[in-house]
This record gives structure tokens, C-alpha cells and sequence, in this order.
């Protein structure tokens, strides 16, 4: 500052400061260079968490906010900067994210003369961006800096401000910085609160639940945070909880209700049960899926809540819609429904449930033999922290994360679950634990996907932030391959080179193990828990076999469906000898399967 001036970038990230942004992620350049002056002065209290690649920034910087943390700030150089940081971008706009990118630019006198790296920028973000705006003039800074943060929170998306290189070298009034939070009376930020839920739809609901005979729920991310309430309605409707994928967390592993997820990335009792259901109350939840692949084309009542009216009715025609918190919506349900003291419905998907943790369990608890990716998850649920955090990357390590990580409502997991961006985990581990350094963080991720961020576990080392980073190895992208296997008659394209990830780990300071016996695996996974403990970033390279993980959006294993030929391959490649079709569970309860043909949906769907 000088006397009552003060420069543009700096009253810039004061308004970021207002807005409780603590660190910003990304690359320094030449475009960048008001900002970094800014970034260095003595009066910051904003953090540069410097990274190796744009996007690594990017994403840190939105799983930071999906992690509960404060709003992310990413930037990139003008031209290749500004490209590397899309990945990131659009899956905050997939994921109804707010996070702030800013773009550098050339000075003002070189704008528009096909310069050196100048790049119209802005277009590239119109599709994604709430808020997609150039600075004009250096005094604009602080206020377009707030304008774009306000936006990005309120709309729940990305805001992109694009910054010329001079002005943030250029001194303004300091007398006007302003920053009122949005929601707030103050200088404090408050997060906005839904409406009151209509009593009456709650009303029409509690109706048409008190008369269902196979009721369930599925929960989306709109119910986290009211876990017990949702289990207390399944318990008092004997309706089994079906949740997505993103929101495993919000219940406690062991709940008898639990069915899992449906679809690829699901459990097998929650592909079974959502077919077999006559009502659905789908709570705070956009499933695409669901309106692609039929989900509910078994239903015959359908119950909606969203705080965004938007989203009623679009997966799926309502019978009720209830607009409002999902939450206080379950409550109000909870407070007026019938209980319902005896129910086959629900004692066929109990029994259904154990079995298929039976199978699981087998899987996990094997001694001896060839590493599977099965054995590293026991490991870790035996060593991972009661709140342990989970950055996991997309693929089949999500499918078996959802599958084998005992995870409550103490824990959080956070992945890009709608554009399923591979290399997320990594950026993600930095974003949680720059937000939680007091919490164990593991970050669960295919050698595909390490392999694209790697570089960056050097940034772990560099700013102090431990992390165990689980590196599944079987030496190709076996989610796709694994697609092929079922669309392609050639298998192409999708296996690559072994690697020595643990060197690379040493290489940059961390430190690097690696396990391909089962028999190992629990003094590996332990070892690398000790060396965290002593503050060490660890990578544990996890030489896992190329099994295909049962693919239950498929089952085979009914022989009113399938051959006993086709069960029996289909038993045996998958370890599912004990496996048991939904169909027998609810007969042996005195129930009819209205399931009655095998499904014949797109096969090419992801």
C-alpha cells in the first residue's frame, strides 16, 4: 500500500479473503505476474499451493469444495494455462461445484495482435461458465473478482475471469474495497437455507407410502448429513435404502437396509431391488442413469424431493414432487408415516444384503495367492482411520471402492462420480488434506490414472501435506477393457507398461512400497500407515491382478433368465458360487419376482 492506494491484485485477493478463500492452486507466468506480485506481498493472507500441472490445480481446487472446504481458487497462464485448467472446470460444472479460475492475459497494449501465446480464452468456457467475463479496467478487478465468486456460489458452477497481466501491478483506491457476502446482513458469508417443504405434498406422500408394498428409497447426495433419518424412515417402512454412488458415506456400512448403488459402478442387491419395487421416494438425487437405462420401469408410485425445481420430474414422471431440502423433507415423512410391523418385502432384501456381504467378505479375506484389489481394500479398512478421508479416482477402483470400503458418516469419499475425469484422486488428496492436515487421507487410484498425475506427489512432499496414496496396478484402463469385453470383438487399445511406481514415489521424496502378495499386503498397507504417522507421503504401488470385478448391472444367475450354462461360467469367473438371484429370496418370503425376461438394454452405455 501506498498512503490510500493499494494495488488492484492485491485488493483482488483481500475480496477472495472476504469470501474466506484460503489458497489458491496452479502455475506462475509471465500473465500472471500482477497477480504473483500481489500473491508475495507482505498483507496476503492467501496461500499459493504451487502445483506441476494446471489441471492438477483445477481439480484440487474443486474437490476442495467437495470435500466441505472453503471455495477453491485455480489460475492458468494465458493460452496453454488457461486450456490445461477445462478437465478441472467442467467436472465442477457436471458436479454443481462453485470454484473461481482466473485466466491470464497479455498487458492491454498487446491484446488483440495475435501475440505470443494470446488466445481468445473466454469461449472456451461459455458451455460450462455462470459467470465468463475479461477485465476491462484495473479498477474492476476487486469488484468483478467479487461479482464472479458470488455467481459461481449462488448458481453452483464456474466462474471464469479472464485478468490482463498489468493490472495487477496497478494502484487503485483503496477506500473502495468492499465485500458483503452473499446471503449475509455482514461481512461473514452464511449458506443459503431451501423454503419450507409444502405440508401438503408431504401429505400426499405419507399417502402413497402408507400403501406401498415394496417401498423404496433412494438417497442422494441431497440426504448426506441426514443419515439417521433416512435409516429411521427405512426401518419404519421397511423400504431398503438405495443410494448413489457419491453417497456412501451418509450411511453406516452395516445398516441391514443398505442395498448399495445400482447400475455398473452397484451393488448387486440394489440392481435387483430397484426392479422389483412398486414405489420409489427419490430424494435429493439427479441419476442420469436412471432415465438412459429404465431404472425404474418396474415402478408404479413415484415420490420426488429437490431443492431444485429443475430437477422434478426430469429422470422420471412424479406422482408426488416435493421442492425443498431433503432433509427436512425426510423428517416431515418420518413424523406422519404409518409403521409398518411386518414386511416380507423387506425381509427378502435383508437376506439378500447378507448374502451378497458374504460374497464380498470372501473376496476380502483370502490369505494366500496373487494379489487381488479385493485384499488391499481389507487392509485398508483394517488400518484407515475411524474418519478417514478418500480422494478416489474414477474407473474400477471406484466400482470397488464402493463395493469394499466400509465407510460411515464419519468418513468422506469424494470422486468426479458425472464426468469421471481420470486422475482426480491425486489432486483430490491435496485439496482435503490442505483443508483436514489433522485427518488420515488416502487417495485410491488406478496405475491409468496415477500415471496422468504423478508428478504432483512431489507437491505433497513440498507443502507438508501427508497423504498414502494407493497406486491398483494391473497394467491397463480396466474399466474400458473391461467394456470391450462385452461391445468390441477386438480387445484394443487398453493395455500399457508396468512401472516401477514406488521409485518414482522415492524419486520425488515420498516414500514408495510395493505389494503383490496377498500375503503381504497387511504389513505393506500397515508399514505405509507408520510412515505416515511420521509425516511422510506415501505411495503403496499395489500389483493387483487383472480380475474383472462381477459386473452386476448383468447378472447371471437365474435360472429362470439364464441357462445353467451361462451361470455356471458366469459363477465361476467371478468367485460367485454362493451368489444367490434375488428371485429365491423373495419366493422362499411368499413374494412373486415381476422380473421376467432377461434386461436387453444398450449395451454400449457407460
Amino acid at each position: 500500500m501506498s498512503g490510500n492506494k493499494i494495488s488492484a491484485g492485491l485488493a483482488a485477493l483481500k475480496v477472495m479473503s472476504g469470501w474466506g478463500v484460503h489458497t489458491m492452486y496452479g502455475i506462475p507466468s509471465g500473465t500472471l505476474s500482477g497477480l504473483m506480485n500481489a500473491m508475495g506481498h507482505p498483507d496476503n493472507d492467501i496461500k499459493f499451493l504451487q502445483v506441476k500441472h494446471e489441471e492438477v490445480g483445477a481439480m484440487a481446487a474443486v474437490m476442495q469444495w467437495k470435500f466441505g472446504g472453503k471455495l477453491g481458487v485455480t489460475v492458468g497462464s494465458g493460452g496453454p494455462g488457461a486450456t490445461h485448467l477445462i478437465n478441472g472446470l467442467y467436472d465442477a460444472a457436471m458436479d454443481n461445484i462453485p470454484v473461481l479460475a482466473i485466466l491470464g492475459s497479455k498487458p492491454v497494449r498487446e491484446l488483440n495482435m495475435d501475440s505470443f501465446q494470446e488466445l481468445n480464452q473466454n469461449p472456451m468456457y461459455e458451455s460450462i461458465a455462470v459467470y465468463n467475463r475479461r477485465v476491462a479496467t484495473a479498477e474492476q478487478l476487486p469488484h468483478l473478482v467479487d461479482d464472479a465468486i458470488r455467481t459461481a456460489i449462488a448458481k453452483r458452477s464456474v466462474a471464469v475471469l479472464e485478468v490482463p497481466a498489468d493490472f495487477g501491478f496497478t494502484e487503485i483506491d483503496a477506500d473502495a474495497l468492499y465485500s458483503s457476502p452473499l446471503y449475509s446482513s455482514g461481512l461473514t458469508y452464511k449458506e443459503y437455507r431451501s423454503a419450507p417443504v409444502d405440508e401438503a405434498d408431504i401429505d400426499a406422500a405419507v399417502e402413497l407410502l402408507n400403501q406401498a408394498k415394496r417401498p423404496i428409497i433412494y438417497a442422494g447426495i441431497g440426504t448426506m448429513g441426514h443419515g439417521p433419518a433416512v435409516q429411521e424412515l427405512s426401518r419404519k417402512l421397511k423400504a431398503p435404502i438405495i443410494t448413489t454412488g457419491k453417497n456412501f458415506e451418509t450411511f453406516e456400512w452395516d445398516f441391514e437396509g443398505f442395498t448399495g448403488s445400482t447400475f455398473r459402478v452397484g451393488w448387486k442387491p440394489a440392481n435387483e431391488a430397484v426392479l422389483e419395487a412398486d414405489t420409489v421416494l427419490f430424494a435429493g438425487t439427479n441419476f442420469p442413469f436412471s432415465e438412459v437405462e429404465g431404472t425404474f420401469r418396474n415402478v408404479k408410485k413415484f415420490i420426488q424431493i429437490d431443492s431444485n425445481p429443475a430437477m422434478l420430474g426430469k429422470r422420471h414422471r412424479n406422482d408426488v414432487a416435493i421442492l425443498g431440502d431433503a432433509g427436512e423433507a425426510i423428517t416431515a415423512i418420518l413424523d406422519k408415516v404409518t409403521a409398518v410391523s411386518d414386511s416380507p418385502w423387506w425381509q427378502a432384501n435383508v437376506k439378500n444384503v447378507q448374502n451378497w456381504r458374504q460374497y464380498l467378505n470372501r473376496l476380502e479375506q483370502k490369505t494366500e495367492g496373487d494379489l487381488q484389489a479385493y485384499q488391499v481394500y481389507q487392509a485398508i479398512n483394517k488400518y484407515a482411520d475411524e474418519d478417514a478421508i478418500f480422494s478416489t479416482d474414477v474407473g474400477n477402483v471406484t466400482q470397488m471402492s464402493v463395493r469394499h470400503l466400509h465407510m460411515t458418516p464419519k468418513n468422506m469419499w469424494r470422486t468426479s462420480p458425472l464426468f469421471a475425469t481420470m486422475g482426480i484422486g491425486l489432486p483430490g488428496g491435496i485439496g482435503a488434506k490442505n483443508t483436514y492436515p489433522d485427518r488420515q487421507v488416502w487417495n485410491l487410484m488406478g496405475d491409468g490414472a496415477f500415471s496422468m498425475t504423478y508428478p504432483d506427489v512431489v507437491t505433497n512432499v513440498r507443502y507438508n501435506l501427508p497423504v498414502i496414496n494407493v497406486v491398483f496396478t494391473n497394467t491397463e484402463y480396466g474399466f474400458i477393457k473391461n467394456k470391450y469385453e462385452d461391445t468390441n470383438t477386438y480387445n484394443f487399445g487398453v493395455d500399457f507398461t508396468d512401472v516401477d511406481y514406488a521409485k518414482i514415489a522415492e524419486a520425488q521424496g515420498a516414500v514408495g512400497l510395493t505389494v503383490r502378495r496377498i500375503e503381504d499386503v497387511d504389513r505393506v498397507v500397515k508399514e505405509a500407515v507408520d510412515y505416515y504417522n511420521q509425516g511422510r507421503v506415501v505411495v503403496i504401488d499395489a500389483k493387483i491382478t487383472k480380475d474383472r470385478p462381477i459386473p452386476v448391472e448383468t447378472l447371471k444367475l437365474d435360472p429362470k433368465l439364464y441357462s445353467e450354462d451361462v451361470i455356471t461360467a458366469y459363477k465361476e469367473r467371478y468367485e460367485a458360487q454362493d451368489l444367490v438371484p434375488f428371485r429365491e429370496f423373495l419366493e422362499a418370503e411368499g413374494l412373486t419376482s415381476q422380473v421376467v425376461a432377461a434386461a436387453t438394454g444398450n449395451k454400449y452405455s457407460f
